[in-house]
């Protein structure tokens, strides 16, 4: 989840040349609306990424705390370009399983979704 169009697309790309399979959205609800629907179909989603701030929207804070309710046990990664925020800092408080750092880079992102996936959920 993005809400610009770019970083959206070239995170997508990115995310299929690595191999998986993937779903955009440009904010919270869209998000959220995805996740339900992935559920219901029999292919729940193996994470998110969600950007920190959406203007306009609902971003990833308050994305995740929805998301939460629907499956505790979601695997969920922040993504920001604002560094000094603390979710970024405290991220596991806020129930996010990893962050990255905008911009990113292909080995980054790679790297924390690995990281996050291969996790046992306690």
């Amino acid at each position: 989840m993005d809400d610009e169009d770019l970083v959206r697309n070239i995170a997508g790309k990115i995310l299929k040349y690595l191999g998986y399979e993937v779903k955009l959205s440009k904010d919270g609800e869209d998000a959220i609306e995805q996740f339900k629907k992935a559920r219901k179909s029999g292919r729940p989603f193996d994470a998110v990424i969600l950007d920190l701030t959406i203007p306009g929207g609902m971003g990833g804070k308050d994305t995740i705390e929805k998301l939460r309710e629907i499956n505790k046990e979601i695997r969920a990664i922040i993504s920001s370009g604002y560094s000094e925020d603390p979710i970024i800092s405290d991220y596991r408080d806020y129930g996010f399983s990893g962050v990255v750092s905008k911009p990113y880079t292909t080995e980054q992102l790679s790297e924390v979704l690995h990281d996050v996936l291969s996790r046992k959920i306690l």
